[in-house]
């Protein structure tokens, strides 16, 4: 079963369906869960019992959770796959950044397009209505102002008028005109049975000319008021907001269709000259329910929705495939006679025409200049068509010189990541991915480059550290101490070698030479010369040197010719002719700016007296027990870089506790922010601490310049050497 189990997951982890996230495991656990408990409702459901129905929400919630998991790794999934290319990733990047924002911009001006048609095909029906109103309103104030005139000159209150328009004009048969002097109504008023049209409209104080409902009915109403004498004359025409008025408006636009709410009635007071408790008739028409007695009519908007009274008119047939319908609507302002009152709900017209019809309606005055509209679009649209055909050329050309400087690169890093940094990337354009491959050009031949100078300083460390080696051979390990003379020398490089130099050579149980120098210079030169002059100094001092005349020893024989003579041991070698000695043998085999200070010195330990020479070194110093000092500067200048020199020497006699202190100038001169590290500090520990064993007071000694110096580099080899009387 293991094993099966195994090959199961490593299957699903090489097709990469094996859930290695937290997010892939709670979509799968989401879904397991979710199947069981649909399971576990079915058989609770055909089991007939009630409490597995309330398992269908928690099925739903895991299921909503699995699916929006999976949604989520589906995204994930994608990503990785599609867009690990530069390529398609470029893809998606037009896709945002030219198709999307292009097919907003097609949206957008369709759905503009859509509402300009539609907001233009109601402003044709609405002008239509509205100039239908303005006629009525133009006769309404003839007629008033006829009527006015009757009544002023006290005749009947008839209107020739009116009796012409209704002979003339066919619309004026349908038109219902009624007149109220103060609030009389006049003879023009009324049927035989002495029934008015419509109520007298208090709300009116003023010129008038709106759509208005009354007893459910749509009307186009003017109403114009005439001051005369103490009261007012006030004329109101009427028509019909019917379907044979929208037929007219439809005929050449489209299909008009009217929508009104329903109306709720409830019973109206009695008006002040009819009795009260009048019968009152119920009647319904198109939907609408209203009450209607003697004295008037009162209605009230109900809660119905809105709802299509009447159409008129047909939706044209299509002129191309792109002559698609389009339907809109806006809403009529309607007053209720009644109270004079904007009605909350009111009525809508929808219209539906197509592109073609308000196209010609729209363009309908400009005649053939209407094709040279066309013609203009068209050419626009061709335009338009070539930039986009030239921008997809263009961008796929531009993908092309990307993707493929991107795939020279990766194949460049490929052979970098072998090791192989001579290969370089072809270069054929002029542009910032071909400077991109020649700036990679130039770091793999840099690393190339890098590559074989770090080979060659890896030789040359290697060949320092055995210098190193080698240097610290030179340097005494085992110091033979004298019964009257304790010495210890120290040397800390600045860099891999020094070119410090100290030694001590015991000549015998009671002599002892030490020097102590510094050559010009640091690194490997400077270790080269002070291992010259380390050999030199052993050489002359234990195997003995040449006896030669005095002016011989300096270098500076009579008739430049040299004499040999016998030798003697080299313990009564003194150190002027063992400085001047090592300055002629450097002057010759070393190059002309090289030199090195010296020091030497002589101790017997019989007699308790230094005898020394100082070739241009810092000069060393005799600490007396009491603190004060002596300089054992006599000598010369340095060695090395002038012939035919001769040297200076002196002897000072040591007492019990005189400690000998020399040093090189990478003791004394470091610097802070404080100055240099200084002489007198020197002294001074060397003081506080002359109790202590000489290795100790080096230790504070180099632990003081140490700290002095800081986190800054040691700027040069650090030599101390201490001797002690005892």
């Amino acid at each position: 079963m293991k094993p099966s189990y195994l090959s199961f997951r490593s299957k699903m982890q090489e097709w990469g369906l094996w859930p290695t996230g937290r997010l892939a495991r709670g979509a799968w656990y989401s879904l397991g869960l979710a199947t069981l408990l649909f399971v576990l409702q079915t058989i609770l459901s055909v089991l007939k019992l009630s409490w597995g129905q309330s398992l269908g929400g928690w099925v739903g919630f895991l299921s909503f959770i699995s699916i929006l998991c999976f949604t989520i790794l589906a995204f994930r999934w994608l990503k990785a796959k599609i867009l690990w290319r530069l390529r398609n990733r470029l893809i998606v990047t037009y896709v945002f950044i030219g198709v999307v924002p292009t097919l907003l911009l097609i949206a957008m001006s369709c759905a503009t397009l859509y509402l300009f048609a539609g907001q233009f095909a109601n402003f044709i029906v609405t002008s239509e209505i509205h100039l239908q109103l303005h006629s009525v309103e133009a006769v309404n104030s003839a007629i008033a102002h006829e009527l006015a005139g009757r009544l002023e000159r006290g005749e009947s209150p008839n209107v020739e008028l009116l009796e012409r328009l209704r002979k003339s004009e066919a619309i004026w048969k349908d038109r219902e005109v009624c007149a109220w002097f103060g609030t009389k109504a006049l003879p023009v008023c009324g049927d035989a049975q002495n029934q008015l049209p419509f109520a007298f409209p208090l709300f009116i104080h003023g010129p008038f000319s709106e759509i208005v409902r009354d007893r459910g009915e749509l009307y186009l109403r003017a109403a114009t008021v005439v001051p005369l004498r103490s009261e007012k004359l006030m004329v109101v025409s009427s028509e019909a907001l019917d379907q044979e008025l929208v037929q007219e408006i439809a005929n050449n636009l489209g299909e008009i269709t009217l929508y009104t709410a329903g109306l709720q009635l409830q019973p109206s007071p009695a008006s002040s000259g009819g009795p009260k408790g009048a019968a009152a008739r119920k009647s319904s028409k198109d939907g609408f329910l209203y009450k209607q007695d003697n004295n008037g009519v009162t209605v009230e908007t109900g809660g119905e929705p809105l709802r299509a009274t009447f159409t008129a008119g047909t939706v044209p047939a299509a002129a191309t495939m792109f002559d698609q319908e389009i339907t809109f609507g806006t809403p009529l302002p309607v007053i209720d006679w009644e109270t004079g009152d904007h009605e909350a709900r009111s009525p809508l017209v929808r219209v539906q025409t197509r592109p073609s019809v308000l196209y010609s309606r729209l363009f309908a005055a400009f005649g053939d200049f209407a094709k040279g509209v066309e013609l203009i679009l068209f050419g626009i649209a061709i335009g338009l068509a070539i930039i986009e055909l030239l921008a997809l050329v263009i961008g796929t050309s531009l993908t092309r010189s990307i993707t493929g400087a991107v795939a020279q690169l990766y194949r460049a890093t490929q052979h970098v990541d072998r090791g192989d940094f001579s290969h370089r990337i072809p270069v054929k354009s002029r542009d910032q991915l071909a400077e991109l491959a020649n700036s990679f050009n130039r770091m793999t031949a840099s690393i190339e480059k890098l590559i074989l100078e770090q080979k060659e300083k890896q030789r040359l460390e290697n060949e320092l550290v055995i210098a190193q080696e080698v240097q610290a051979q030179l340097f005494p390990r085992e110091i033979t101490q004298l019964k009257s003379l304790e010495v210890h020398g120290y040397c800390r490089p600045a860099r891999t070698v020094s070119g410090d130099y100290y030694d001590f050579v015991a000549i015998n149980a009671d002599k002892m030479i030490f020097a102590a120098g510094d050559v010009s210079g640091k690194g490997i030169s400077a270790a080269l010369l002070m291992a010259t002059i380390h050999s030199a100094v052993r050489a002359y001092s234990i195997q003995g040197i040449p006896v030669l005349r005095e002016s011989v020893a300096v270098g500076m024989a009579a008739g430049g010719e040299r004499a040999v003579g016998s030798g003697f041991d080299g313990a009564e070698v003194s150190p002027a002719l063992l400085l001047s000695l090592l300055n002629h043998q450097l002057y010759e085999s070393t190059p002309q700016e090289k030199y090195a200070t010296l020091f030497l010195g002589i101790y017997d330990g019989r007699t308790r007296k230094l005898t020394y020479s100082n070739g241009g070194h810092l000069p060393p110093i005799v600490i007396s027990e009491d603190g004060s000092i002596r300089r054992l500067d006599q000598g010369g200048t340095v060695v090395g870089l002038f012939d035919n020199l001769s040297f200076d020497e002196a002897s000072v006699h040591l007492k019990n506790g005189d400690i000998i202190l020399a040093y090189s100038d990478g003791v004394t001169e470091p610097e802070n922010d404080f100055g240099e590290f200084g002489e007198d500090r020197l002294l001074d520990l060397v003081r506080e601490n002359r109790e202590l064993p000489l290795i100790e007071i080096t230790d504070l000694v180099t632990a003081a310049v140490e700290d002095w110096i800081g986190d800054k580099e040691q700027p040069d080899d650090i030599t101390l050497v201490l001797a002690r009387a005892r």
